[in-house]
């Protein structure tokens, strides 16, 4: 398996280059050059195997040769050890046709360990042949960055630098980066919203003296692994559900649209999916893109769903290469026009293949209010803003009423004790791993919104 650039300029890679190159020298975002394929008896078979297996079969034919389904097997069987359910990425029932994927059983409490947990031990994996070290750098919107340092943390081959947004997150998701106290982690809160976070970090690796010197390397969804090992639970609850014969719907809440673009790869590799529904908040702009069909950045708001409080969904890029028939120069323009412009007009023929891939819906802060107490009140089971999002817009689409529809639960709902409270009048309780998190020292930096203060806040440290 090789890899291409969305921008058609950068050297095609293999896994190994990919997965330490996170971001394409031409500014685009690597996707495999074709999709490999899952066969229906395949997929059927799955029923019976512990997540782990499935995870290794799938993951071995975007990683292979550069590491082989063998090579592979520990690694993912590790990461996936200490989740705190057998199934790993249980479904449960909320009502007729209706169930929740719940992806919170990790070490942090969020969907990000299921992929975060295997490209930590990817890395590692790599670099060790190597005789290498790398500089980890990401920014997140509340959940990628726990996840990302739980992953990197004390690995001697790798040094991380998170940025947050200052003040656009949750204590709970705040606490669970800055409360990690290990040498080669460094939390940064940026004075600024996740967007310039985003957009520092794509700066950084647009400098190509400092990306070289500092062998930098990302750990948001723009690294294809990420999205790989996403790809994982889709097929694993089709087959739950009896799919391929009963293909379910998926509603997926995302703001950088990584996890539905994980969804799409399923179907690209064969997986019978009934219906995709993009889930946002106000901040909107995949909505207001099926909409319209145009692609335009607006104001970030902050949200009780934080995580998708963005307005530049770096991941529609690996789309927006597929509807652009596979023409890196034709996703440079569009790309280039939105950072000069802020804008860009989608085609109508690239905007019909997107309306028959995906439905899309934003939830309002009432409406998500609303939805966590109904389903609370109705089940018994208290859900994060996040998860409220996808059952909003799923049950505003769905159109088999006899077909299973999944709604992602992202994060478990004590990492947003506030917003939980409001909706059910009280808050849900933090695992016992977590019990002690608010008596923890909390360490981390308040930098300006400015790439310059960054990297050298970033040198002096990788330096050190």
């Amino acid at each position: 398996m090789h890899y291409i650039s969305t921008r058609g300029k950068a050297p095609r890679l293999d896994f190994a280059g990919v997965l330490l190159a996170g971001l394409a020298d031409d500014g685009g975002l690597y996707v495999p050059e074709s999709w490999p394929q899952v066969s229906t008896e395949e997929i059927k078979g799955f029923t019976d195997q512990p997540y782990a297996e499935v995870a290794t079969d799938l993951m071995a034919r975007f990683t292979a040769p550069a590491i082989s389904a063998e090579d592979l097997a520990p690694l993912v069987a590790e990461a996936y050890r200490d989740f705190d359910h057998p199934a790993v990425a249980p479904l449960r029932q909320l009502d007729s046709g209706e169930w929740i994927l719940e992806l919170f059983h990790g070490p942090t409490l969020s969907f990000k360990d299921y992929a975060l947990q295997v490209v930590g031990r990817l890395f590692d994996a790599v670099l060790q042949t190597q005789s290498n070290r790398v500089t980890v750098v990401g920014a997140t919107s509340g959940d990628t960055g726990s996840a990302a340092i739980e992953a990197c943390r004390d690995r001697d081959t790798i040094t991380a630098f998170i940025l947050h947004p200052q003040g656009r997150i949750t204590d709970v998701q705040r606490r669970q980066m800055t409360t990690v106290q290990a040498a080669n982690i460094h939390n940064i809160a940026i004075d600024g919203t996740f967007d310039d976070c985003q957009a520092i970090v794509k700066q950084m690796f647009g400098d190509k003296v400092f990306r070289d010197r500092w062998k930098l390397t990302a750990v948001n969804s723009i690294n294809w692994a990420r999205v790989m090992a996403q790809v994982v639970y889709y097929f694993t609850t089709a087959a739950a559900l009896g799919g391929p014969d009963h293909p379910p719907a998926f509603s997926v809440p995302t703001g950088n649209f990584g996890d539905a673009f994980a969804g799409h790869v399923a179907r690209r590799m064969g997986l019978n999916i009934g219906q995709m529904v993009i889930a946002t908040n106000v901040n909107d702009i995949l909505v207001r893109l099926l909409a319209d069909g145009e692609y335009r950045k607006g104001p970030v708001h902050a949200t009780l769903s934080p995580s998708i409080d963005i307005q530049v969904s770096s991941n529609f890029e690996r789309l927006l290469f597929e509807l652009s028939a596979d023409d890196g120069d034709i996703v440079a323009k569009l790309m280039d026009d939105l950072d000069n412009d802020g804008v860009f007009k989608m085609s109508d023929a690239a905007m019909a293949r997107m309306r028959g891939q995906f439905d899309g819906r934003r939830a309002s802060e009432d409406e998500i209010l609303s939805c966590m107490a109904q389903v609370n009140d109705t089940s018994g089971i208290p859900v994060d803003p996040h998860t409220a999002v996808g059952i909003i817009a799923g049950r505003a689409h769905r159109r088999d009423g006899n077909g299973a529809m999944v709604y992602l639960s992202t994060a478990h709902p004590a990492k947003f004790p506030e917003a939980v409270a409001r909706a059910i009048g009280t808050p849900s309780v933090l695992p016992p791993r977590l019990a002690d998190l608010y008596e923890r020292t909390e360490s981390f930096d308040l930098l300006p919104n400015d790439l310059a203060a960054v990297q050298a806040y970033m040198a002096e440290r990788s330096q050190a």
